[in-house]
């Protein structure tokens, strides 16, 4: 169903939700332009020139030489941002506020002073209210999950590509084991992929440490990890699902970092090579969702698991007939620092891979101890492929999954190889069926 913005009835009121910070991210952008004292001259000293540097559309670059901030407000500004524009031209909150009334600066304090405005008046009418429940149209088709891939991304995986190594000896037997994902891949293209994977120090420093991570934005370059960026595409988003998706998760009481622009590694790009190998373009839009599993504390596995849950949830409540994937990322075994550095643990690995199939909300209990101990110090990704599987149908019975494929191989650089494909069959739909 469509998402419920009830709040844009709201008189006098515009709520600052995914569409208006898509709508006014450059002029946004350009207000956090004045934080420093250089830009603040510039702009004094040639207001125009300066919003011509910016990719804003001329209605913003209008309100803002008319000083309308009412026209900036529906523009995309927010308010919080629009105060360093203020600010810059030496308004107060007051002027500001006042100004968006109607009222003279005096009046507006005046009305403070007696109290600030009355409610009354200024509530939603809930006849219009009612009528626009009412008149909500039943969606054309929903969006569907139809399939989960489960992959370790390997930066020396990603290497070996790059540089034409896929038929060495012994690179060979690694990249044999994703042939048929890729035939696979190209039978059941999705049109958006959510691929869940955690950044290396790459996007994310020390400074800032999220621990769920929604990409929102149309585009996301590679990154460079330190040997200059991937020779990949880069990453086409889709930022009216990847809104959805964060509306419906974080009012089901997942907290999530949304990001408008960040770059990608090969925590990412990798998965997507193994898939679809070399190509000039991907072939879908991809939703980066990032977890931390660098810094502790990191998410339970059970926290992962129920995550995936409300994500299908979501995924399945957006009014448009699409087909998204979920990709869960990482591991498996392997420990990257200290005396234990090259642990492989295949027993502990392939006794993962039989409860991911068979008995995941048993695998979510799992606790991050025995992840370490038994998987190594990064083997703690794994987590992450329970969000994957935990938006499969088979989860709450409202449908079933079918093992295509399952591959493991030891080594590949330091790590184990891990890798599964479900297919997801919600219940009522043709067995066999294909679009």
């Amino acid at each position: 169903m469509a998402l419920d913005k009830s709040y844009k009835l709201v008189p006098g009121t515009t709520i600052f939700d995914a569409e208006q910070s898509a709508k006014g991210y450059h002029l946004n952008q350009f207000c956090m332009s004045l934080m420093t004292a250089e830009n603040r001259e510039s702009y004094l000293a040639d207001e125009r020139a300066y919003l011509d540097a910016w990719p804003l559309r001329e209605e913003q670059k209008r309100a803002l030489l008319d000083r309308d901030l009412n026209a900036a407000i529906r523009e995309g500004g927010n308010i919080y941002f629009l105060a360093k524009w203020g600010a810059t031209l030496g308004l107060s909150f007051q002027q500001m506020a006042g100004s968006m009334t109607g009222m003279t600066e005096q009046d507006y304090r005046d009305m403070m002073v007696g109290g600030g405005r009355s409610i009354a008046g200024n509530r939603i009418d809930h006849a219009v209210l009612e009528a626009a429940h009412t008149d909500r149209r039943a969606p054309k088709g929903r969006a569907t999950v139809t399939g989960a891939v489960f992959t370790s991304h390997v930066p020396a995986i990603g290497a070996a590509m790059d540089h034409h190594k896929t038929d060495e000896p012994y690179w060979r037997p690694v990249f044999e084991g994703y042939e048929f994902s890729k035939r696979w891949e190209r039978e059941n293209l999705p049109d958006v992929i959510v691929l869940v994977y955690n950044d290396h120090a790459s996007t994310f420093d020390l400074s800032l440490v999220p621990t769920f991570v929604l990409g929102t934005g149309a585009a996301y370059p590679t990154a460079d990890e330190g040997y200059g960026p991937r020779p990949v595409p880069g990453i086409e988003g889709d930022p009216e699902l990847a809104a959805h998706i964060a509306h419906t998760l974080i009012q089901d009481d997942f907290d999530l970092t949304l990001a408008n622009e960040m770059t990608v590694d090969h925590g990412l790009t990798v998965p997507l090579s193994l898939m679809f190998g070399d190509v000039e373009r991907w072939p879908c839009k991809v939703i980066p969702f990032h977890v931390n599993v660098v810094q502790y504390p990191v998410p339970s596995g059970a926290r992962c698991f129920k995550l995936g849950q409300a994500l299908r949830r979501a995924i399945e409540s957006y009014d448009r007939p699409l087909k998204v994937q979920v990709w869960g990322t990482g591991g498996m075994s392997h420990q990257l620092q200290g005396p234990r550095a090259g642990l492989i643990n295949r027993e502990w690995d392939n006794a993962f891979l039989d409860r991911l199939v068979a008995d995941p909300e048993g695998l979510s209990r799992v606790p991050h101890l025995e992840y370490v101990e038994e998987a190594g110090s990064e083997g703690i990704e794994l987590v992450m492929w329970l969000i994957a599987r935990g938006a499969m149908s088979d989860v709450d019975g409202s449908g079933r999954t079918e093992v295509k494929h399952r591959f493991y191989h030891v080594p590949a650089s330091n790590t184990a190889v891990g890798h599964l494909i479900l297919e997801n069959h919600p219940r009522g739909e043709t067995p066999g069926a294909k679009e």
